[in-house]
C-alpha cells in the first residue's frame, strides 16, 4: 500500500513551485474557452514532466499515465477559467487582464493538479491502472466539461471514476481541510434565462404614443414570483432568480426593450420541475407582454444538471483521505446537516456518466482575515494549502486504483 506520510512529505517539497504556479496562473486569468495564456501555459508544464498532452475540445487538455499494469481509469479534473470580474484583493500578484480574475480559486484546483501530475510521474511504477489528467475549461458558463465529453474525454481509455477538488475561502474552519459530501444530489441543477420585452419607443412626456417595456418587464418580474409561491409543491426545491434588469439609457425617452436575465436551480434530477418552471416563465411573460401591448421572447441557455455524487466513492474517498490527512478530514453533513448546496458545477455532467466524487478543500480562514468567499472582488486564498490538494489528488487516484485492481 501506498505510504501517505511519504507522499505528503513529497507534496510538501513541491509548496514553492506549486505557489509560484498558482501565483503565475492568477496573474494571468481568463474566461470561458478564451484561455490564450493559462492552455499553453499548462501544457508546457505537463510536457517538462514528461506527458504526453492532449487538446480536446475547444481548450481542454488530456493527459494519462500509467497503464504499464492492468486496472481500471480514474479522472482527475481541474478547471481552469477565470470570472468577469475586476479584482479588489490586496495581493501583490493581482490580475493584469481587466475586469477578469480567479475568483473562484480555479487557478488552486490547476496548480494543485499540476502538482499531483509530479506525484504520479514519480510513482508510475505503483499506478494499478490508468490516471486520466483532466485540465478544462468554461467551467462558470457550463460549457466545458461538456464540450470535453463530446470530444472522447470519458473514453480512450474509458472512465470507470471521477474526481474533483474545489477550495472553499471566508468559512469559520481551518485552511486545509477536507470536507467529504454524502451519496445523492450535491448541487442543484442550473440554467441560465434572458427576457427580453420589446415595447414602442417614444418621448417622456407623451406616454400614450408609446408602448412602455419597462412598465411591462417589472409587471413580468413580480409575476414571475408566482411561480415559486404557488405552483412548486413545497417538498421540491427551485430558485428562480432575477440577478439583472437593464433597460434605458436616458431619462427623458421610453425605450423600445427592456431585459432580464437569470438562473433557473433545481434539485430534481429528472429534470421535471425545471421544465414546469420554463413553460410556465413562457406563458406568464408572453401574456402580460400581449396584455400590455408589448410582444416578449424568453429564451434559456448554459444547462447544467444536478451534481450527483457516488455513495460508494463517497465512502471509498472518506477512509482514503483520512489515511492521508487525519482529523483534517470531515463529512460535509458535520458543516451543512447533508443538505445539498445551491451552487452548480458542470462536473455534473461527468456525474451523470460515471461514479464521481467531488471533495471541497478550505483555503482561508475568517479568522485567519480571508473574510470573503467566492465570486467576490476582494476574494483571497490561501496557497498554503496547494500541496495538500496535490497530494489529495495523487494519493486518491493511487490508493482507489490499487483498491479496485
Amino acid at each position: 500500500m501506498m505510504d501517505a506520510n511519504l507522499l505528503l512529505e513529497e507534496a510538501q517539497k513541491l509548496q514553492p513551485q506549486l505557489q509560484e504556479t498558482r501565483r503565475e496562473l492568477h496573474r494571468h486569468p481568463e474566461p470561458g474557452f478564451d484561455l490564450v495564456f493559462t492552455k499553453p501555459f499548462v501544457k508546457a508544464k505537463l510536457e517538462e514532466m514528461g506527458y504526453e498532452v492532449t487538446e480536446m475540445g475547444k481548450a481542454g487538455l488530456v493527459t494519462t499515465i500509467g497503464g504499464s499494469k492492468p486496472g481500471k481509469t480514474i479522472l482527475l479534473r481541474a478547471d481552469m477559467d477565470a470570472v468577469p470580474i475586476q479584482e479588489e484583493a490586496d495581493v501583490d500578484f493581482k490580475s493584469t487582464n481587466d475586469g477578469v480574475m480567479h475568483a473562484c480559486g480555479h487557478d488552486m484546483h490547476t496548480a494543485m493538479l499540476l502538482g499531483a501530475a509530479r506525484l504520479l510521474k514519480d510513482h508510475a511504477d505503483e499506478i494499478n491502472g490508468t490516471v486520466k489528467l483532466e485540465f478544462q475549461p468554461a467551467e462558470e458558463i457550463f460549457q466545458g466539461s461538456l464540450d470535453m465529453i463530446q470530444n472522447g474525454l470519458l473514453e480512450h481509455p474509458k472512465v470507470d471514476a471521477a474526481y474533483m477538488m474545489h477550495v472553499v475561502a471566508g468559512v469559520p474552519m481551518p485552511s486545509g481541510m477536507l470536507m467529504i459530501p454524502g451519496g445523492g444530489i450535491s448541487m442543484t441543477s442550473c440554467e441560465q434565462y434572458h427576457i427580453t420585452v420589446t415595447g414602442k419607443s417614444g418621448h417622456g412626456s407623451m406616454p400614450d404614443a408609446a408602448v412602455d417595456a419597462i412598465t411591462a418587464a417589472a409587471q413580468i418580474h413580480l409575476a414571475l414570483q408566482e411561480i415559486n409561491s404557488r405552483e412548486i409543491a413545497p417538498g421540491e426545491y427551485a430558485v428562480f432568480t432575477t440577478c439583472k434588469f437593464q433597460a434605458g439609457s436616458t431619462s427623458n425617452v421610453f425605450p423600445e426593450t427592456a431585459e432580464m436575465w437569470g438562473t433557473i436551480r433545481t434539485l430534481d434530477p429528472d429534470g421535471k420541475v425545471g421544465d414546469q418552471i420554463k413553460t410556465r416563465m413562457t406563458e406568464i411573460t408572453k401574456g402580460i407582454a400581449l396584455a400590455m401591448r408589448c410582444e416578449a421572447d424568453v429564451a434559456f441557455a448554459d444547462f447544467c444538471p444536478s451534481m450527483v455524487i457516488d455513495t460508494d466513492l463517497s465512502k471509498a474517498t472518506n477512509s482514503i483521505m483520512k489515511e492521508l490527512l487525519g482529523q483534517a478530514v470531515i463529512d460535509m453533513s458535520q458543516v451543512n446537516g447533508g443538505k445539498a448546496g445551491g451552487g452548480s458545477e458542470d462536473f455534473a455532467f461527468v456525474s451523470h456518466h460515471v461514479p464521481t466524487i467531488g471533495l471541497y478543500i478550505t483555503a482561508g480562514n475568517t479568522n485567519e482575515g480571508y473574510l470573503y468567499g467566492q465570486h467576490n472582488a476582494k476574494v483571497r486564498f490561501d496557497d498554503s494549502i496547494l500541496y495538500k490538494g496535490s497530494a489529495a489528488y495523487a494519493y486518491m487516484a493511487l490508493r482507489w486504483l490499487e483498491e479496485n485492481a
